[in-house]
This record gives C-alpha cells, structure tokens and sequence, in this order.
C-alpha cells in the first residue's frame, strides 16, 4: 500500500490534487474555529452537554463539533445530505424527475441544480429556526436583525462547504461531500481518544490500564473488520446473455452477475431511525420541559425513546424504546432500499438485453428470484447495523460513554463506508 502510494506521488498531477484537497481541508477546519456573530457559543456549548440526545451527539460529530461552538460551519454539509436524499426520494416518486435522473449528463445537472437549491433553503430554515429556539437565552441580543443574521452566516457557510466539496470532486482527489464529512468526523478522534482514557484507564494501575487498553483495541479493530466485511461483502447473482445477431456480427453468450450488496441501504436506517425518535425529545428540549427526571407521562415516553436512557441498570424500564429502535431500523433498511433497487426494471433491463438467471425463467419469475434474495440479503445486513449500532448504545447505558465516540456505532459505519 505505501509503496503505492509512493509511486503516485510522483506523478504531477495526484501531488496537485492531493496538495489542493489539504488546502481546501484546512479551510474547512479554520472555518469550523470562527464563532458566528451574534450567539454565545459558551452557552450553547453548556446547553448541548447537558442534554443526553443522541441526535445533538451525532450532529456535533458530522459538523466536526462546529455545532457545539456554534461556529460559521456550525451546520456543516448536513443540509446538503438531506437534500440529496429528499431529491433522490422525489426521482422515484416524480416521473419527470425519473426521466432526468436517465438523460445522461443533462439529466444530471438539472438534478445538482436542484439539490443546490434544496441545500440553500434547507440551511436557511435551519439556521433560522435554530436562531429563533436559542431565543434570548443564547444569542447575546435578541432581535430580529440578530436572528436574521444568524441565519444568512450560517446559510453561507453551509452553502461554502458545498462549493468546497465540488471543487475537491473537481480539483481534488474527487468525493468532495464525502471527504469532507470523513475528516470533520476524524477531528473528534483525540478527544474520543481522551475521553476513553479518562473514564476506563486513568486511575487505574499499570498493569489493570493496560488490560483494559488492550481490551478497548482489540474491540475497535473487531468493530472495524466486522463493519469493512458489512460494507463490502455481496451476494452475486449470475446472469446469462443470450447469443444474437448484431448486423452481421454475433454477439452475446456472455455471463456476468448481479451484485447485491449485504448493506443495501448504507447507514441511512439508522440515521432515519435514530432521527425519528429523537425527534421529540429535541422539541422538548427546545421547549423546556424537563426529560431528565419527568413527571409527567409524556416526559417519561420522551426520555424512554432517548438513546441515552437506555440499558441503564439503574432505569431498565427506559431500554423498551430500543425495542421500537430495533423495529424501525428494520423497517427502514427495507423501506429505503425498496425505493432504490427495482427488481422487476432489472428483470426488464435484461430481458430486453437478452439476459437470464440460469434456471430462473424471464420476466415475473424473474423479478420474484431477485426480490426473495434481496428480502433475505436486507435481512442479514439489517442485523449487521443493529450489532453496530447497539453496541455503543449498551456501553452508554453502563458507562455513560460510547454514544458520540466516532469509533463506534454510525459514525464507524460512515468512516469505514467512505475509507472504501
């Protein structure tokens, strides 16, 4: 691998790439340094570490923690992800988005153009909605024109980060948005580091320290192997074609495969998982009411579908919310991957291209082989993400720690995923 490395390096061209992706970089984590004008990031920092939400958590890790210092960049390219996924939901809903989405280059423009536009007016809402539930207990004067320019620094700054992922993907070594994620959820890595140390080996003896440091190390390389082999393992279904003429040629009688991956739908069920839940705890927490120790039944449902209440030893009547946890990330890697894969235009594609499943006839029966082995493959990858992500669920629960370590659960997942 090094001595690869070390050979493009030599060629012109990847050294300018690679030297323009750090600069670009760099940019990035300056940016994620400058407070926004009008808003105490203390406050807000004291306020995020005082909620046990693991939806604030997992937003403070994607922004590279500018969330937590309410920096320029404090919303990151999160409006951009959303957009891409509201945009890539509506092409299978929108037939005239459909047809763009298979016009080759113009047909891809078209659809950038829109997530563009998507991504401005998502971080406008955001940033304004934000400004307005800080209110004036975070931002340092509370008016209209305060709000409004809360809102404009933070819509331009996402709006930058945008433009900086396309010329990385231009410029660069290419996957702009996913570089820039991959190293905003890299910077926390000294402090989970540090917070680790602190809770399980300062203190403790040298010989007990180095035990549970071994112990540590050995689960985050297990993690790492157990999630590279989620990320890229597949199950290919062979495919025949057909000979038949083409002019005066004879084409076809080829055999290839249908790749399947285990992970069919990435980590989006459990973001979408993880979101819905929290949804109502951060509604909660933006309208005061107390989830920490509730007295009312609605306190107690919110703080029971919170994350950080669960497999508390303490609190075990709270870990039933994992059970509704559990049943939505199934559900959703199902939902999400049913409006990405189609098998009966797979079915079509190759039937009309002359292609078959050996002993599977064309058409219907087609379709019903793919999808049995689809429904069976989401299955399997679903378990694969629940082992993940409930892991540092339960160290949460017993330790306090875990759920915002970018070595564990979604963020291992997104690292592992953008590595490959």
């Amino acid at each position: 691998m090094f001595k690869t490395f070390r050979k493009a390096l030599e060629v012109a061209e990847i050294r300018k790439r690679m030297l323009f992706t750090f600069l670009m970089l760099v940019l990035v984590r300056v940016g994620c340094q400058i407070p926004t004008p009008g808003i105490n990031p203390e406050v807000v920092s004291s306020w995020l570490a005082s909620q046990n939400s693991s939806a604030f958590n997992f937003f403070n890790t994607i922004t590279g923690s500018s969330f937590s210092t309410m920096s320029i960049f404090a919303l990151s390219i999160s409006p951009y992800i959303t957009s891409s996924i509201i945009v890539q939901l509506l092409t299978i809903a929108i037939p005239k988005l459909e047809e763009l989405s298979k016009e080759g280059e113009e047909g891809r423009k078209v659809i950038n153009n829109i997530t563009r536009y998507g991504t401005v007016v998502l971080a406008l809402i955001q940033s304004i909605s934000m400004a307005i539930g800080f209110g004036s207990s975070y931002l340092t004067n509370y008016t209209w024109y305060n709000v409004i320019i809360v809102g404009i620094v933070m819509t331009a700054g996402s709006a930058f980060l945008m433009w900086i992922g396309e010329r990385i993907t231009d410029r660069g070594v290419g996957n702009g948005i996913s570089v820039i994620l991959l190293i905003n959820i890299l910077s926390s890595l000294p402090q989970d580091f540090m917070t680790m140390y602190n809770t399980f080996i300062r203190d403790k003896n040298v010989v007990v320290g180095i035990l549970i440091a071994l112990l540590i190390l050995v689960l985050i390389f297990a993690l790492v192997v157990f999630v590279v082999y989620l990320q890229d393992g597949e199950r290919r279904i062979p495919v025949q074609y057909a000979q038949r003429m083409s002019g005066r040629r004879l084409v076809g009688g080829q055999a290839s495969n249908i790749p399947v991956k285990v992970n069919t739908a990435g980590v989006i069920p459990v973001i979408f998982a993880s979101s819905l839940l929290s949804l109502p705890g951060i509604i909660a927490a933006f309208a005061g009411v107390n989830t920490t120790n509730p007295t009312s039944v609605g306190g107690h449902i919110i703080k029971g579908l919170s994350q950080g209440s669960w497999c508390n030893p303490e609190e075990p009547i709270y870990t039933l919310g994992l059970l509704l946890y559990i049943g939505l990330l199934i559900f959703f890697a199902y939902f999400y991957t049913s409006i990405t894969f189609n098998p009966m235009e797979i079915s079509n594609n190759m039937k009309k291209n002359g292609g078959f499943i050996p002993g599977i006839r064309p058409g219907k029966p087609t379709s019903e082989y793919i999808e049995k082995i689809l429904n069976y493959i989401i299955f399997i990858g679903a378990i694969g993400l629940l082992i993940v992500a409930v892991i540092p669920i339960v160290l949460t629960g017993i330790t306090g720690v875990g759920s915002s370590l970018c070595f564990f659960g979604t963020s291992l997942i997104i690292i592992v995923g953008l590595v490959i």
